[in-house]
Formats: structure tokens, C-alpha cells, sequence
């Protein structure tokens, strides 16, 4: 069993817990994920590590409420137990050697790119880290980000948080400005990848996504995470879940990350009406 160290309400949808589980802690680098169950009849949940203290000997996961599972380990409170977090999972971001970076989340999505831009910035890269969401009451870890990176820059589609626009507008303004990144990270809404992957081979920048897809198992063995790389199937459990996103086929992974619409649904009313029980 793991114990909830800590439990932070980022905003209404998503939730940030801090779980003792040293093992994990141990050997986790940026870009590995846990894979998680609630309770014996639980779902298996898998989600990407936010941060880690390997001497305090904790994970730190952040998640969105938008599901049977997820709404259920969100009524877990600090004291509570989670039944399974098994992880290191799948493979750590490659970020050797790279000099100047753009590191770019949306949404929840932030708080994934949020370990690959800390790693950057440790390492002594120089970092810009473009943050988007949708408005001024979904921003998160906003003074998390500022800690690890050498300039912050927050945008939300309706403008309430004075820069409006979306991620990729920010990065071609700087860019534009003549900013030569080795690398740039995006993480985030599929729709919101496929677009910074087009803006980024305009200009011939390498750029890495990490896919989300739905998973089970998380050894490659069952192949509901697959996701097409460069016209070759792929496993996102153990090939990545990062990727070259200039060869991913992001129209592809939006039809299969839309086909158990109807049951997700089905399963998230169900929980309402137990009251997340």
C-alpha cells in the first residue's frame, strides 16, 4: 500500500498528490510513468510523474478528475492508501547535451513538461517554457515554473491572464525573435502537439511529444497503447512515451483516443451517481 504524503487541489478539475513510494522514487527520471489502481476492482490508471524526492522517498502525480477512476482516487484524501503504484515505466526523455530548449505544456500537460524542463534547466540548459491553458483559473504550478526555467510564458486562449493566444503563437513570436532552439518539448492535448510539430519542422527544429494513449498493461503485451511512428507501430508503454513528433501520426491517435468515447461516459455518470464511492 502507498501512503498519501500530501494532497494539493491545483484548480476544480485537477489534483496533485504527493505518495510515499521509494522504490519509484529511487530510480525515476523525467518522461517515466506509474501505473496505479485504487482498490482491488480498480482501473489501471497510468500517469506520468511529475516530480520526485528521492530522499524523502515520494512521487509526485498530478491528475485531472474526468473519469470513473480518476474521480475516485481524487476522494482519497493525505493519510489515505492507493492499493498499487508500480513504476518506473516506459522509456526517460533523452536530454543529453542540449544547450537551449523550449519546453511547452497545455493544460495538465504542463505539469508533465514541468520534470523534462527542471532536468534542462539542472543541467544547465538555457530554458523557455511556454505555458498554455484555456483561462486564468486553470493555470497551475506557476511558481513551480518559474524555478526551473530561464524565462516563463503563460497564455490562455481567452486572454484573462493579459497574454492571450496559443501556445504555438508564442513559439513562433520567439522564434521569429531569432531564438535557435537544439530542442523543443511539447506536452499536452493531441490537437495542441500536432500543431507545435508543423510549426517546428517549418523551421527544422527536432521536437519530442509524449503520446498518452489508452493503456492497460504498461509491459507491451496487450497493444492498446500502440500509436503509429514513422508508418511502424509503436507501444507507448515501452517505446516511449516519448517520440519524434515529426514522424507520429497524430490524426490517427485522435481517431483511437476517441473511440471509447460512449462507456467513458457511461462509467464517469455511474460514478456521480455513487458519489465517487
Amino acid at each position: 500500500m502507498y501512503k498519501i504524503l500530501k494532497k494539493e487541489e491545483l484548480n476544480e478539475q485537477i489534483t496533485l498528490f504527493e505518495v510515499h513510494a521509494p522504490y519509484v522514487a529511487r530510480k525515476v527520471k523525467a518522461g517515466q510513468f506509474i501505473i496505479l489502481r485504487v482498490s482491488e476492482l480498480g482501473e489501471r490508471v497510468p500517469l506520468t510523474v511529475a516530480d520526485y524526492d528521492r530522499e524523502k522517498g515520494s512521487v509526485t502525480i498530478i491528475f485531472q478528475k474526468i473519469g470513473k477512476s480518476t474521480m475516485e482516487l481524487g476522494a482519497l484524501n493525505e493519510g489515505d492508501e492507493i492499493l498499487d503504484f508500480v513504476g518506473p515505466l516506459g522509456v526517460a526523455t533523452h536530454l543529453e547535451g542540449v544547450k537551449k530548449a523550449a519546453v511547452i505544456g497545455g493544460g495538465l500537460g504542463t505539469a508533465i513538461a514541468y520534470p523534462s524542463a527542471k532536468a534542462l534547466f539542472n543541467n544547465g540548459a538555457e530554458v523557455d517554457l511556454i505555458a498554455g491553458f484555456r483561462n486564468k483559473d486553470l493555470i497551475i504550478l506557476e511558481d513551480e515554473l518559474e524555478k526551473v526555467c530561464n524565462n516563463l510564458y503563460i497564455t490562455t486562449d481567452d486572454g484573462s491572464n493579459g497574454r492571450k493566444g496559443f501556445v504555438t503563437d508564442m513559439l513562433k513570436e520567439l522564434i521569429e525573435k531569432g531564438n535557435e532552439y537544439d530542442l523543443v518539448i511539447a506536452i499536452g492535448p493531441l490537437m495542441m502537439m500536432k500543431f507545435v510539430c508543423a510549426l517546428t519542422k517549418e523551421y527544422g527544429i527536432k521536437t519530442i511529444v509524449s503520446m498518452n494513449p489508452v493503456m492497460i498493461d504498461g509491459t507491451g503485451m496487450c497493444g492498446g497503447c500502440r500509436v503509429t511512428v514513422g508508418g511502424e507501430t509503436k507501444f507507448a508503454c515501452v517505446d516511449g512515451p516519448d517520440f519524434d513528433g515529426h514522424l507520429v501520426d497524430f490524426d490517427g491517435a485522435i481517431r483511437r483516443q476517441a473511440m471509447f468515447k460512449a462507456q467513458e461516459k457511461k462509467a464517469c455518470d455511474d460514478c456521480r451517481m455513487r458519489g465517487a464511492k
